[in-house]
């Protein structure tokens, strides 16, 4: 049996048997690496190897601050500063729900974090002013994977860390589709609003709302400070992390004064294991992905795929359409990591930029979070909504069309979304 057909198989093949996706990756590649000769040695190796990373650094720090805003009210001080700001539009809560969900995503940069946390808190809320179930379900766990483009994002730090591209690059680039993304949401909303005649917020004086601000500004500095020092050049987007976690922590224990200096063993202890647990399924992946290559699996898939199309747009679009059915039964981090081979042997062929490349992919697996059956924002939502899979599913896909929208936006005007990181880190685009 060829060793690629007893990789895929072997991994199919547990997964049917239930064996959660990390092992059945780890047991598959090993299979295959004995049945190649390799020393079996060669997996803790290539393991080891995969989350040996300065990059990989910016992950448990960005964990940390996304537990410490949740343990020190900080979300709900954005809620209050959020409606305070566009509340009182047709459609408020709906809004305040997006808007939270671009700032929750500009300080931890981690989805499912915020599906529980605002979900929690908005989706009762919606239900209450008269929003259907299964919109409000939809809206909160589309809104959540803007954690995924929006700076400081996971998934960008590990797409650099194992793609060689700039972090910080990536992080800028994901600035522009990430509001673009969130402003579509929000005029969904309004029309939703209109359509089912949900009454609108009260509209708040302007002394609760100058006060909301001065409680939410410290919060709202952290953002700030991640994309001015890596834009400045002042620090790295590790060092960035690290920076925005002990910000974080000031903010949390001292400013605040919502998080008592004994309950920091607990955050510390969450957040290893919350760090842990995917870093496992990232070192995993991280055994497939190697193989896919050393087989030169990667590069006959990258040739069959540019005869199809050798447009730089066909294979972009081939590659979308690709990365979202992917993303249906993978997380955007596991997909990135076991496919990078063969995306990064694409972007050769084809000529594609890395940011480019990088974006594309990454905003095409982010829809995954909430397309059965992985899904994991629309699952947690939709526990929390008390709404069956089915049914919030149906109420996702407008809001999914709208992404779809922006990632061929991405696809047709490069010039546009890449303006930024070509700006300030003209570095990261190679003359060809």
């Amino acid at each position: 049996m060829m060793p690629i057909v007893t990789l895929i198989a072997g991994f199919l093949f547990l997964i049917l048997l239930r064996v959660p996706i990390a092992f059945a990756i780890a047991l598959a590649s090993l299979v295959t690496v004995v049945q190649l000769g390799l020393p079996a040695t060669s997996v803790v190796n290539q393991m080891v190897s995969n989350i040996n990373s300065f990059a990989l650094l910016a992950v448990p720090f960005f964990l940390l601050l996304g537990r410490l805003m949740n343990d020190s009210g900080i979300t709900d001080r954005l809620m209050t500063f959020a409606q305070s700001m566009v509340g009182h539009i047709k459609g408020g809560l709906g809004h305040i729900n997006v808007l939270v969900s671009m700032m929750f995503a500009s300080m931890s940069g981690s989805a499912a974090a915020d599906t529980a946390s605002v979900g929690a808190i908005m989706i009762p809320a919606m239900k209450k002013a008269g929003y259907p179930a299964p919109f409000a379900v939809a809206l909160t766990a589309t809104s959540s994977t803007l954690g995924v483009i929006i700076p400081p994002s996971i998934l960008f730090v590990i797409y650099g860390a194992f793609g060689n591209v700039s972090i910080a690059g990536l992080f800028l680039a994901g600035v522009l589709p990430g509001l673009l993304i969130g402003f579509g949401q929000m005029a969904y909303t309004y029309y939703v609003a209109r359509r089912y005649g949900v009454a609108n917020t009260p509209y708040m004086p302007w002394t609760a709302r100058k006060e909301s601000a001065r409680r939410a500004a410290p919060a709202l500095l952290i953002p700030l400070i991640i994309l001015g020092g890596i834009i400045s050049g002042f620090f790295t987007a590790t060092e960035a992390s690290a920076i925005a976690a002990l910000v974080g922590l000031v903010l949390a224990v001292v400013v605040y004064r919502t998080v008592r200096p004994a309950a920091l063993f607990d955050i510390l202890a969450s957040t290893v294991v919350a760090y842990a647990l995917p870093m496992f399924a990232v070192a995993a992946a991280g055994i497939m992905g190697w193989l896919i290559a050393y087989l030169g699996v990667a590069r006959e898939v990258a040739t069959f795929i540019t005869s199809i199309s050798d447009t730089q747009t066909g294979v972009m679009l081939l590659l979308m359409a690709f990365c979202l059915i992917v993303g249906t039964v993978l997380s955007p981090m596991t997909a990135v990591i076991i496919f990078l081979p063969i995306i990064k042997e694409l972007g050769v062929l084809a000529q594609i930029p890395d940011i480019h490349l990088a974006l594309v992919v990454c905003l095409s697996l982010a829809i995954g979070l909430t397309t059965p059956p992985y899904g994991i924002c629309l699952l947690i939502a939709a526990q929390i909504g008390e709404v069956d899979m089915p049914r919030a599913f149906l109420a996702v896909l407008p809001i999914i069309a709208i992404t779809v929208g922006i990632i061929l936006m991405v696809i047709l005007l490069p010039g546009v979304f890449l303006y930024l990181p070509a700006t300030f880190f003209p570095e990261a685009f190679p003359a060809s």
